[in-house]
């Protein structure tokens, strides 16, 4: 369904669903950048952090087919307060975890909130996507992106002032929290849904295109998992910069990761999906591999820029083409795709900590840049 609305209606949607992507990506970020500092308060090594690390996507993917449910049954708009909020509880209690299985249990929670607020998110950008009838969604995760590269700067500057984590959390969590109250109201009343001539059971079997798309979405998550969760633990390890720059891997992911998807749009109508889906997955492979032959600060960061570049596109792409799915509920298609690219985060963290425990990180990394190839290799049997 296409819903009638003005101009500057349209404008008022789309800066409300901006607003909660730039959140989630701000909350996040905030954890991620945190993540050598409680490795370290929490005497972690690489495998065990990886073991670890493992729970936050096993929650993400447990409640995956729940969330799509969910979000079909009560409207993305009602479940986004609701998991707005559970996301910044959980957020603020990994800051105040002493023990391994505590953070275990909190990133388990982190996950799950997480994925309920995207599954909800990302069905009001095909809604909105809808009404400008053009390619806007990459925008929204650009905005994400860009929160997270936000989140990434402030972090370092809690770090340099010694700030711990949970006080850290409370700060972002606050500034979350009123911008979640503010926006809550002028985010899409109801969703996208298919042709009442088309209707039929909620659940149904995904077809080849979803799967394919979901492939593609894992090459890209394998890798991007491996930005958030282990780019700083790579700088400290591997590239050994100063304590202040430890961070300047992630940043620099960040930063390309965040224009890429502000330049995507115009990009895909331009070059069209698939051309640039192909690029996105030789671009990830080139830059692991320059960090993992090249580990210097510059050359690795270099390495990292380029993921950020190859990333960008990939995950709101191919949300957008499943929320177009004409066989599935656009959240349903969105929790499919999801499901399957999550595996990506799901196995990433684990097997870069056992890879590294057993030889070097940097044999972790030049392992993961391969899988990045299958991005490339999947797209080609998209057809937008």
């Amino acid at each position: 369904m296409i819903f009638s609305h003005s101009f500057s209606t349209q404008r008022y949607y789309r800066f409300a669903v901006s607003s909660f992507f730039f959140f989630m990506g701000f909350a996040f970020s905030s954890w991620a950048s945190r993540i050598p500092d409680i490795k370290n308060m929490l005497h972690l090594s690489e495998a065990g952090l990886g073991g670890v690390l493992f729970a936050l996507p096993i929650g993400q993917l447990c409640s995956m087919m729940l969330s799509g449910y969910l979000v079909g049954r009560f409207g993305s708009k009602n479940t986004l307060t609701i998991s707005a909020l559970l996301y910044l509880i959980a957020l603020m209690g990994l800051g105040l975890v002493s023990q391994v299985w505590q953070l275990t249990i909190g990133l388990f929670f982190f996950g799950m909130s997480g994925n309920l607020c995207g599954i909800s998110i990302n069905t009001q950008g095909v809604g909105v996507e809808r009404l400008y009838r053009r390619s806007i969604m990459a925008s929204f995760h650009g905005l994400w992106s860009l929160a997270g590269f936000t989140g990434g700067l402030l972090s370092t500057l809690m770090v340099a002032n010694n700030i711990a984590p949970f006080s850290h959390f409370c700060i972002v969590a606050g500034i979350s929290f009123l911008l979640v109250i503010t926006m809550r109201n002028w985010v899409l009343p109801r969703d996208a849904r298919r042709d009442k001539k088309k209707d039929g059971p909620f659940f149904v079997k995904p077809d080849k295109y979803i799967i394919t798309l979901g492939m593609v979405v894992f090459g890209s998550m394998i890798c991007e998992g491996a930005m958030f969760d282990w780019s700083g633990v790579y700088f400290e390890k591997v590239i050994h910069p100063p304590k202040e720059l430890v961070r300047m891997g992630y940043i620099a992911f960040m930063f390309t990761m965040t224009g890429g998807r502000f330049m995507a749009d115009w990009l895909v109508t331009r070059f069209g999906i698939t051309r640039i889906l192909r690029f996105s997955g030789i671009t990830i492979t080139t830059g692991l591999l320059v960090s993992v032959i090249f580990p210097y600060l510059i050359t690795a960061t270099l390495g990292f820029l380029l993921v950020g570049i190859g990333t960008s596109s990939v995950v709101p792409l191919c949300y957008s083409l499943a929320g177009k799915s004409k066989t599935m509920h656009p959240s349903l298609a969105i929790a499919t795709t999801s499901s399957i690219g999550f595996l990506g985060f799901l196995i990433g963290p684990p097997i870069i900590g056992f890879i590294a425990q057993a030889s070097s990180l940097r044999w972790s990394f030049a392992l993961i840049s391969f899988l990045g190839l299958l991005t490339a290799t999947m797209a080609s049997k998209i057809k937008s």
